[in-house]
């Protein structure tokens, strides 16, 4: 069974059936499909993005239809495992510029803060999460992969930290309970990317698939042996929580004046780059 999300507030009627998990081989990819499309079945519920033509950038739009999916599933008592997955060449390359000139310092700070209860929403679910990564796992979306409890990754993903280079603390937490302090500095402060097999050796990726195929995700996603309610109990007492502190350094950052002309910036470094 398969749903889309029109933004907050929004639910599938009835998210779970009897079909097998949801493949999620990223040349899967439907030109007129949504955005997110949401399927469950088997206790599994698979959130796939289907922006191909944007990278699967993180648009306003699509972090809302990630939110209430992402709440649907964790409300869903018969969902025992969450899996982010995305349609073509990448599995998400971050925060969507694409209309930046339309925006302003007020509306960027709203879609920042939006994106990290998204995060924290992920990082505190009282399920099992997957994220299946390909491509260019960049940006917000590298955050989004972090958050997760099983990180996946085939051998072609990038690993890109860019949020500091406009003066955006957003994820730096998380990255560094995945690899350590250190590491996570050096990928935020210095810019430094990492391959599929660096994410493998320092944590971020928990292990490498050929593809996501639904045989494959349902190995990986058994029922826990605890009830639910065990489960959530469980996760909540053996994870790091800092949403509060996480979401004021965010805030603080990007409240200073200037956010649209630091990404502006950013953004036009980047595309002198590449000349």
């Amino acid at each position: 069974m398969s749903e889309s999300f029109s933004g907050a507030g929004s639910a599938p009627a009835n998210p779970r059936s009897a079909d097998s998990p949801a493949a999620c081989h990223p040349s899967i990819q439907v030109e007129d499909a949504p955005a997110l499309a949401y399927s469950a079945g088997d206790g599994v519920a698979t959130l796939r993005l289907n922006r191909t033509r944007r990278g699967n950038a993180l648009s306003a739009e699509l972090v809302e239809r990630l939110i209430a999916a992402v709440d649907a599933a964790c409300a869903d008592s018969g969902v025992h495992t969450l899996v982010l997955c995305s349609a073509g060449a990448n599995f998400c390359t971050g925060f969507d510029l694409s209309d930046l000139d339309a925006e302003t310092d007020a509306s960027l700070l709203q879609r920042l803060v939006r994106i990290e209860l998204l995060l924290d929403a992920l990082w505190r679910a009282p399920v099992r999460t997957m994220a299946c990564g390909h491509g260019r796992v960049w940006g917000a979306g590298a955050d989004l992969f972090t958050a997760c409890d099983v990180r996946a990754v085939t051998a072609d993903t990038t690993f890109r930290f860019p949020g500091a280079g406009f003066g955006v603390v957003l994820g730096t937490r998380r990255l560094a309970a995945r690899v350590g302090a250190d590491l996570a500095r050096r990928c935020v402060i210095d810019g430094l990317a990492l391959s599929a097999d660096a994410a493998l050796a320092h944590g971020l990726a928990t292990e490498l698939s050929p593809a996501f195929d639904a045989a494959w995700i349902a190995a990986r996603c058994p029922a826990p042996v605890p009830d639910r309610a065990t489960v959530a109990a469980l996760r909540a007492v053996s994870r790091t929580d800092a949403s509060d502190a996480d979401l004021a350094a965010l805030v603080r950052s990007a409240a200073r004046p200037g956010l649209r002309q630091r990404i502006a910036d950013y953004r036009g470094k980047q595309l002198r780059a590449k000349k």
